[in-house]
């Protein structure tokens, strides 16, 4: 489809925008008492449509041609992608993408959608956060929405025996191998909503009690979570897990109200497991994502104790020819 494409494109629908399912009250957001239920209305429509075009304009704005296979060109001076290169990924006509971003009153299909988070690279609970603003249901609402490549599951097989996993900038757990799923517990038995770092540290005796150095540690989470939420103050997802820490997590808020915050992850890692002792690791992170989004995460012996455990970890979990790497969702926010 030309890049050129006029808004007659069959992707487009026309007619006026429905409400989105977060604004009218009944989605998954509402549940958690962020946003208010309240009618369809011209205002809110209005609302919704300024909302929906300055997300797509950040989201363009940050994902740099590189990162989706294209050329920087040497006269760009749009910060991230251009809104042509945006609608060529998305095979939508740049005179429609740019009515999106100028917040004009058409309605958008869930096929644009779905495309849109494809090329912009959206993580899980962006995603949702566009269909919610789209006022289109998502047609793939679960863990398969973590877009992860498979070629990072089949990284963290290789990795084995070293614990590895995947998370993004709020703690979730969207994958891990093996021998991560077992490290601090058992993580396949938790609930997909559930795995978030913070949120377990806090709330998971089997966590807590894998964790030596566990209130250092949980006052750094609290610091890093505070230092990157910054740049996600409006997002709803970040805002529900805050809330639920606040309200469910035992000594959060006291953390939370000394409004420290730190940017780098330490590096060594320390941890008792219940099946080999005490484990010593230096942590190695890798972005996957723009703007601190997924993050492959590598825990390397630090000994040779840790080194002789970690196989033997490895080889107890392995025993049962389990699933080689867990995946969970991007939600953790419960």
């Amino acid at each position: 489809m030309s890049t050129a494409e006029t808004p007659s494109t069959p992707l487009m629908e026309t007619g006026p925008v429905t409400e989105a399912a977060e604004l009218a009250g009944t989605g998954p957001l509402a549940e958690t008492g962020l946003l208010a239920a309240e009618p369809a209305s011209p205002a809110g429509d209005r609302i919704r449509r300024g909302e929906l075009a300055a997300f797509l304009r950040s989201r363009r704005e940050r994902t740099s041609p590189e990162q989706v296979g294209l050329p920087r060109g040497r006269r760009r001076r749009t910060p991230g992608l251009r809104r042509e290169e945006v609608a060529h990924l998305s095979a939508v006509g740049v005179t429609w993408y740019t009515w999106l971003e100028q917040a004009r009153d058409i309605q958008v299909s869930a096929q644009v959608l779905d495309a849109l988070a494809r090329a912009l690279m959206l993580d899980a609970s962006e995603r949702a956060h566009l269909f919610a603003l789209g006022g289109t249901a998502d047609p793939m609402p679960t863990g398969d929405t973590t877009l992860l490549p498979s070629g990072v599951l089949a990284t963290l097989t290789q990795l084995e025996p070293f614990p590895a996993c995947v998370q993004n900038a709020r703690y979730d757990i969207l994958a891990y191998n093996r021998v991560y799923g077992r490290l601090l517990g058992d993580l396949d038995a938790i609930s997909p909503c559930e795995r978030n770092c913070m949120w377990l540290s806090f709330t998971d005796p089997a966590w807590a009690a894998a964790m030596p150095d566990r209130q250092e540690t949980i006052r750094l989470m609290v610091a890093r979570f505070r230092s990157r939420m910054a740049g996600h103050l409006a997002e709803p997802a970040w805002k529900a897990l805050l809330r639920k820490m606040e309200r469910h997590a035992p000594g959060f808020r006291e953390l939370w109200e000394r409004h420290e915050v730190m940017g780098a992850v330490d590096r060594s890692k320390r941890f008792r497991n219940p099946e080999v002792g005490m484990l010593s690791f230096t942590y190695h992170g890798l972005w996957l994502s723009p703007a601190e989004g997924a993050r492959l995460g590598v825990y390397v012996p630090a000994d040779e104790r840790t080194q002789e455990r970690v196989e033997r970890l490895h080889g107890l979990v392995t025993r049962d020819d389990g699933p080689s790497a867990g995946v969970g969702t991007e939600t953790g926010t419960g």
